[in-house]
């Protein structure tokens, strides 16, 4: 698909990505490319623990006593310790609470408070938190956090209190207090209880959407690297606009010239291309890519022979640099434009359809698709950029019909053979059928035999095969994509990753990884991958620097809401060991 960084399905674990900031061991599953760094005993979980409420006060309460029995126990009163008193106070509490009669328990509570001891923490906190519950009831959300606030205080580690305060402070819309508070409270059940795990995912996704819908808005667009430019053109095949300069794209005014053009060296080329679109072109295969935009504008404002074609362009660069807003009233212009050629208008719309992916508008985004199928049925980059959609909405049967219609039109499509592979195997993999998964591979090895300089075949080989464990075989298929394309980052990423599965090979991982941001510094992937492991081994400000510059190359608003949410679990996860000294294990 046309997006450049694809939306992706939930991962075959269930376990929400900002988990890899927290926890030690946590499956890395990022895009097609899946690396793991889970220890799966851990995700075993513990029986009974999976949704554990929080909601009675602790400590048990009697039954009523008759006359003669409170008699009795009048009589003891004297000889009752402070402490014994308090305890007593609490018991009554806890019936009025099961009674639903919280005003009489929060009495009873604070009669408990204030007979117990200093010194006797333990049970003071207890109180303390038993109060704070009968305030939930009421909704008396400030009061909630105090009473909390005491018991912790007193008991640091106190998970009930803990959660408490995190669900007051949530409701009370202070999401940063109640991230560190959950964080603490899922370190502290070796993220095994649902309950606090689901908290914590709901407060880091707004975080991030809140966070990222400011700084989306006011960042400074940023051009990716050339070789991510080259890539993303490279995934279509029947667009216009990435084509090389044609001997026929020139204004007739040029066209004069064309003997003395000639004479002259490829340097003096721009001399001869007036200002515009065929400018923007000369630019494009140099890999100027700068001032794209800038001559696409110029040949829209004269409203020139290629105007069509300038918007498309412009328009694309727009997305390259993650500015949608602008990207899109273009794209709108090229596909309205009934006479423009039809394979701009269908190129528009899987480009706006890609786009509207991106945004999480999945219906919008069907509508674009089929709509430039409808209107340019041989088309094949349709079929394809489809099939990528359809993958990740799990509709991967109408993904395969896709790729096959690709291939139909286009036999020598390595890349859309390959991808059909990899619906395939997803398919098979996640349906536990392992004859169809072997059938799976079987294609792969077909794919890379009759197609050996296919990068992506090997890249989804991969894949496949790390998810099978033939780590050996899956570190070879890396070793040919870098050979056929030395410059691609992301690939010295999924290696470095595969080193850590498959070796536990830290230093070997981190190198890959480390070379992959040399080769291109505006990686992103590799920034967050970095910023992951770094937590993983304790170094939590160094993944908080490395979350951040993946932060500001993020190419769309969802993409940052994600970076976000990890870069928040990390600084909360900072928070809570300064706090309370609670640090998960390290690689």
């Amino acid at each position: 698909m046309a997006a450049s960084k694809p939306v992706e399905p939930q991962s075959g674990t269930g376990l929400p990505r900002w988990q890899l900031a927290l926890l030690v061991g946590a499956p890395i599953v990022l895009g097609v490319g899946a690396v793991y760094l889970w220890n799966r005993s851990r995700a075993k979980g513990r029986p009974g623990k999976g949704s554990g409420e929080r909601i009675t006060p602790e400590g048990s309460a009697s039954p009523e006593q008759g006359q003669d029995s409170a008699s009795r126990s009048n009589q003891g009163q004297d000889n009752m310790t402070p402490l014994d008193r308090a305890q007593a106070a609490k018991n009554k509490g806890n019936k009025y609470f099961k009674a639903a009669k919280y005003d009489n328990a929060i009495q009873c509570y604070t009669e408990a408070i204030a007979l117990c001891p200093t010194e006797q923490k333990s049970d003071l906190s207890t109180f303390y938190q038993n109060r704070a519950a009968a305030y939930e009831h009421q909704m008396k959300w400030t009061e909630v956090v105090q009473d909390c606030s005491q018991a912790v205080k007193l008991n640091p580690r106190y998970v009930k209190a803990l959660f408490r305060r995190a669900k007051a402070l949530e409701k009370l819309d202070n999401k940063k207090e109640c991230l560190e508070d959950v964080t603490a409270v899922c370190i502290l059940e070796a993220f095994q209880n649902q309950q606090s795990m689901l908290l914590a995912d709901k407060v880091l996704k707004q975080l991030g959407k809140e966070k990222a819908k400011d700084k989306y808005k006011n960042r400074e667009p940023m051009m990716p690297s050339p070789q991510f430019i080259k890539s993303y053109f490279g995934s279509f095949t029947d667009d216009i606009i990435s084509q090389p300069l044609q001997k026929g794209e020139k204004k007739d005014e040029d066209k004069d010239n064309e003997g003395e053009a000639s004479e002259v060296a490829a340097s003096g080329l721009l001399q001869f291309l007036s200002a515009g679109y065929l400018k923007a072109k000369h630019f494009m295969e140099e890999e100027n890519y700068d001032k794209i935009i800038s001559e696409c504008t110029k040949e829209v404002d004269a409203e020139g022979r290629y105007t069509a074609e300038a918007l498309l362009l412009r328009a694309t660069f727009y997305l390259l640099i993650g500015n949608a807003t602008a990207a899109q009233p273009d794209l709108d212009r090229v596909i309205n434009m009934q006479e423009a050629n039809v394979k701009l208008r269908a190129n528009a719309l899987i480009k706006r359809g890609s786009m509207y992916m991106q945004q999480q508008q999945p219906m919008l985004s069907t509508q674009d698709f089929n709509m430039a199928a409808e209107i340019d049925t041989r088309n094949p980059d349709v079929y394809h950029h489809r099939g990528q959609l359809k993958i990740l909405l799990d509709q991967v049967d109408e993904a395969v019909g896709d790729f096959d219609e690709c291939i139909l039109l286009r036999p020598d499509s390595a890349l859309a053979q390959a991808q059909k592979c990899f619906a395939l195997y997803r398919q098979a993999y996640t349906g536990n059928n392992p004859s169809q998964v072997q059938i799976a591979m079987d294609g792969f090895e077909d794919v890379i035999r009759r197609f050996p300089k296919c990068a992506e075949g090997y890249a989804l080989y991969a894949q496949a095969l790390t998810d099978q464990q033939h780590f050996g075989k899956a570190d070879e298929m890396y070793d040919k994509c870098i050979e056929l394309e030395p410059d691609n980052a992301t690939t010295y990423v999924h290696k470095g990753l595969l080193q850590l599965q498959w070796k536990q090979d830290l230093d070997l991982g981190l190198d890959l990884i480390s070379k992959a941001i040399e080769i291109d510094n505006k990686c992103d992937f590799a920034y967050e991958t970095m910023g992951t492991i770094e937590v993983q081994r304790g170094n939590l400000d160094k993944a908080i620097e490395m979350f951040n510059k993946a932060i500001n190359l993020a190419k769309s608003e969802m993409e940052m809401a994600h970076l976000y949410s990890l870069c928040d679990a990390a600084y909360a996860q900072t928070e809570v060991a300064r706090k309370y000294g609670l640090k998960p294990p390290t690689l």
